[in-house]
């Protein structure tokens, strides 16, 4: 029994091997080296990113207002009783963790995704806990966000459970290196994380297309809740998508970092978030390590004058997918 258990996983070497890289190599040759740490509240409060991004004219999420105190929550229903659907969201959240979706209401419920209804007295509740810190990194007090909602593109129909899916890219130095789209299920409670069951799809950094796509570690072909085929998904407005994610670079100050965007289909492609710390998750959705691809990136040298087009056109070429 424990060898056929042990079958099931490669070895550290192994994985070496393959450039797959864990989480200390992350942390002690990327992270620590090209994230200062000075920077990290930048990525690390989702008000302070919208705001970097709208001064880079980088397309956000339109935010609907901003609770910061507790006598504040009782406003909560001014601000939002002439928007139709809305996002509350933590800014200091991470993995999705505090963010309440509504997509309608009528005055007096608030219909989330799944269609649980909650009324404003709920959503007053819950915005106390986001400003006591509840979802917060390290429990601190925070302060809760409230968002338009992003409007759905048509092209995505099917491939997403209840949510919003989003695209993750890792950009190192500012060349994008390796991406993947995340599709929220009914197992991830309509939320894009893979860690709670959502379906991690990965893109080919060339044009966009499904290379693979993996639920729990396992790959899949059909999505779990609508039987959609996977590997017709294709992001559309892809160069778009990948010059942004490239000038997150500039706009951070960050060398290695994760950029969340979405695709709206009045808009276009938005950013929703940027991630200091990205998880390694997105090389089992790829079925590559990132190794190869970091150290190709190292060895043109300390100095890179490339503009972002220049860096995405070189990514392109470099990092396509031969499968």
């Amino acid at each position: 029994m424990i060898k056929n258990l042990l079958a099931k996983y490669a070895s550290p070497f192994e994985l070496g091997r393959h450039g797959i890289m864990g989480m200390n190599r992350r942390n002690i040759s990327y992270i620590s080296r090209y994230n200062p740490r000075r920077l990290y509240p930048l990525v690390d409060n989702k008000l302070k990113t919208k705001q970097i991004a709208l001064d880079a004219g980088v397309t956000v999420p339109d935010l609907v207002g901003v609770i910061e105190y507790q006598h504040q929550v009782s406003r909560l229903w001014d601000m939002v009783k002439d928007w139709p659907g809305f996002c509350i969201k933590p800014a200091k959240g991470s993995g999705g963790k505090g963010i309440t979706v509504i997509v309608d209401h009528d005055r007096q419920r608030f219909t989330k995704p799944s269609g649980k209804a909650e009324t404003i007295e709920d959503l007053e509740r819950h915005v106390s806990n986001i400003l006591a810190g509840l979802y917060s990194l390290g429990g601190k007090p925070d302060v809760a966000l409230i968002e338009a909602l992003i409007n759905f593109d048509d092209v995505f129909d099917g491939f997403s459970y209840e949510g919003v899916p989003d695209t993750r890219v890792i950009v190192f130095r500012g060349f994008p290196i390796m991406a993947m789209m995340r599709l929220s299920t009914q197992a991830s409670d309509g939320k894009a994380n893979l860690h709670q069951g959502a379906v991690g799809v990965g893109l080919d950094i060339n044009t966009g297309r499904a290379i693979r796509a993996v639920q729990f570690n396992a790959p899949v072909r059909y999505h779990p809740d609508t039987g959609r085929d996977l590997f017709e998904l294709k992001v559309p407005y892809w160069e778009q998508l990948l010059n942004l994610s490239s000038s997150c670079y500039e706009m951070s100050g960050l060398g290695y970092i994760g950029t969340d965007m979405v695709l709206d289909k009045h808009k276009g492609p938005m950013l929703l978030e940027l991630n200091a710390r990205p998880g390694l998750a997105i090389q089992t959705a790829n079925a590559a390590g990132l190794v190869p691809r970091l150290r190709k990136i190292e060895k043109l040298g300390r100095k890179i004058t490339m503009t972002p087009d220049e860096r995405v056109a070189f990514s392109r070429k470099e990092f396509a997918s031969e499968l």
